[in-house]
């Protein structure tokens, strides 16, 4: 009996480290797709302080910096304009990311959030001279 308890108690922690594993790896793998690395495009609308909405097209690509933060580089167009701006944001949640972006060729920089969904994100800019909100995927 002493041998079959044993074994019954081998059983149920090798069935804990087996459970241990499988949320280990569900998390590893929900990391990586909460990564911002690579690239991303969509669309969205870019509305503008005088009262005026266009829809945009986006293409970005981030690059990891730390283990929280990463650098981005994006191109929009919009019907009138075509603009490229760099930011760089640090994970402020799970899935959440915010920080500061530029565009050199307006002079014009703001707040970014960014917000992860799988192979999604929804990207919020504000600025003095207006927002824009973006939809991007993988």
């Amino acid at each position: 009996m002493g041998g079959n308890l044993m074994s019954l108690g081998y059983l149920k922690w090798a069935g804990a480290l087996a459970l241990v594993t499988l949320m280990v790896s569900g998390f590893a793998g929900t990391s990586r797709a909460q990564s911002l690395e690579g690239y991303w495009s969509g669309g969205g609308s870019v509305s503008f302080a005088s009262g005026e909405k266009e829809r945009a097209r986006c293409r970005a690509r981030f690059w990891r910096r730390t283990s929280n933060s990463y650098r981005l580089r994006a191109v929009c167009a919009t019907p009138s304009i075509r603009a490229e701006q760099t930011a760089t944001v640090r994970r402020v949640g799970s899935n959440r990311f915010a920080g500061s972006f530029y565009n050199r060729e307006y002079d014009v920089s703001g707040t970014i959030h960014i917000r992860v969904r799988g192979h999604s994100q929804d990207v919020r800019l504000t600025s003095d001279v207006g927002w824009a909100r973006f939809r991007l995927r993988r």
